[in-house]
């Protein structure tokens, strides 16, 4: 919300300053999230590479890693650490933006974020129906899966070396890579 209690939107969203920083907006808030450590990038680098190797060069569909928009609603603009829309949904992606819910969304904790990723995206993910969401955390060396059954996130698992996705069943990811 801006200084009048205004909620932001994807407007006032396209005029934050680019300062290194990422910025979203969740339910017309703005949060700034500083850039990530080494443990965070170098887990996201290896996920990445898994899913762009299994969906995206598999012509399964799209991965995209942040900075890259994800706008769920007038007030909800997101950028996750990676974002998988496959091909039987592509009409979410746009030019400037992902619009509309993708079918998997990643999001590595960090200190800062941590509280924010579990609790006020876990929410508004949910909220949006994005069918899957991995919470990963690098100090546990774990990922949770959570799926969405009925408009609400079960957990599926906490996986330490290998994933098997829920949107793609015969797909299963080597996790042991993003721990090095």
């Amino acid at each position: 919300m801006d200084d009048l209690g205004t909620k932001l939107g994807y407007s006032e969203y396209c005029t934050i300053p680019e300062d290194g920083q990422r910025h979203e907006i969740v339910d017309g808030v703005h949060f700034v999230n500083p850039a990530p450590g080494f443990e965070h990038q170098s887990a996201l680098s290896q996920i990445f590479f898994e899913l762009m190797a299994n969906i995206d060069r598999a012509g399964r569909g799209r991965v995209f890693v942040a900075p890259y928009d994800v706008q769920l609603s007038e007030h909800d603009i997101v950028q996750p650490d990676i974002v998988v829309v496959l091909a039987d949904n592509s009409h979410v992606i746009t030019k400037p933006r992902i619009v509309g819910a993708p079918d998997l969304v990643v999001e590595i904790l960090s200190p800062g974020t941590a509280r924010h990723d579990r609790e006020r995206k876990f929410a508004l993910y949910e909220k949006s129906g994005i069918r899957e969401y991995w919470i990963v955390d690098t100090a546990e060396r774990v990922v949770s899966q959570f799926t969405l059954v009925d408009g609400r996130y079960s957990h599926c698992t906490t996986a330490h070396e290998t994933l098997r996705l829920h949107v793609l069943p015969d797909v299963e990811i080597d996790l042991a890579c993003a721990w090095k």
